[in-house]
């Protein structure tokens, strides 16, 4: 099967079939393309042409390169190369695959970076003002809706891409959120008080006059014209909420993700009750936060037990 056909059928099923995100995909979309040049420029120009001693020189080649890659980036690319061809095969398109002996490189473990509860509070109240607060009516619209986002992605643990692909509909729900995950698997996650109270000011006060600029869109968050809020422009809110806050240390919308999760594991939530919050397939993907509280614990214990050191 000719080389470009292959990866354009194969990106199709993971689009489709799979349903993964569009991010995903332009990942796989970008690793493929430098694993076909390569190829292409060694005379290959079909699938049935590839053999495993050029699956492993071209891992070879990409692990040497000059700065050597992130391991999680040369696993990535491994990940893309194997997928493929286990796809051909799968699907009768190819007798062998020859990236069947490909091992990827072990991506060393590092721990997610959570933000204490109270520089949460502070990035919160940077964003916006508290629904109810002295300075809420005043409040720019903006602020509103900022001080609605932080506080839902806080609140959730959701990924910042779902929650700017959130309907209005999907907080309906009282108490719960309907997020859509990855690969569109839909989960229900509790939202508290505070999160209930700053989207409902913001549906209250902000969205209906920004959502009479543009086009009717079901989506929660909008621009101040009136489109959807994107994924880019959320983090950059983020950003700037930190620096207001005296944030020094590198926040991002995972920060708050991983804040919620060490902050429910810190306050005794069961580890599994997490991974369905998060939406993680697998328990092993939510155990590394239980590393964190670790070593929150073993600086208490360093602290205050007489005998620690």
């Amino acid at each position: 099967m000719k080389l470009e056909r292959a990866v354009q059928t194969y990106l199709r099923h993971v689009a489709l079939e799979r349903g993964l995100s569009d991010h995903t995909v332009a990942a796989y979309r970008r690793d493929l393309a430098v694993y076909t040049t390569w190829l292409v420029a060694r005379g290959v120009g079909d699938t049935d042409a590839v053999t495993p001693a050029m699956v492993a020189e071209f891992a070879a080649e990409r692990a040497s390169t000059e700065p050597p890659p992130a391991a999680s980036s040369l696993a990535r690319l491994q990940s893309s190369v194997r997928g493929l061809h286990r796809f051909l095969v799968r699907e009768g398109r190819a007798e062998d695959d020859p990236s069947g002996r490909l091992r990827p490189p072990k991506a060393p473990r590092r721990l997610p970076k959570a933000l204490s509860i109270a520089h949460v509070e502070q990035l919160l109240d940077a964003a916006g003002p508290a629904p109810g607060s002295a300075d809420a009516t005043a409040a720019d619209p903006s602020a509103v809706r900022d001080r609605a986002l932080l506080e839902l992605l806080y609140a959730t643990g959701a990924r910042v891409s779902e929650i700017v692909q959130l309907d209005v509909d999907d907080t309906a729900h009282g108490d719960v959120l309907r997020v859509r995950g990855k690969g569109a698997k839909e989960r229900i996650v509790p939202v508290g008080s505070y999160a209930r109270a700053a989207v409902e000011a913001y549906l209250t006060r902000v969205r209906p006059a920004w959502a009479a600029k543009a086009r009717a869109t079901p989506r929660l968050f909008l621009g101040v014209r009136g489109a959807p809020l994107s994924r880019q422009s959320a983090w950059l809110i983020i950003q700037a909420a930190a620096e207001r806050a005296g944030l020094t240390a590198h926040v991002s919308p995972h920060t708050l993700r991983h804040s919620f999760a060490t902050h429910l594991l810190q306050g005794g939530a069961d580890v599994r009750v997490v991974q369905e919050l998060l939406g993680h397939a697998s328990v092993a993907t939510t155990q590394i936060y239980t590393h964190v509280s670790v070593d929150a614990l073993r600086d208490v214990y360093a602290t205050a037990h007489p005998r620690a050191r």
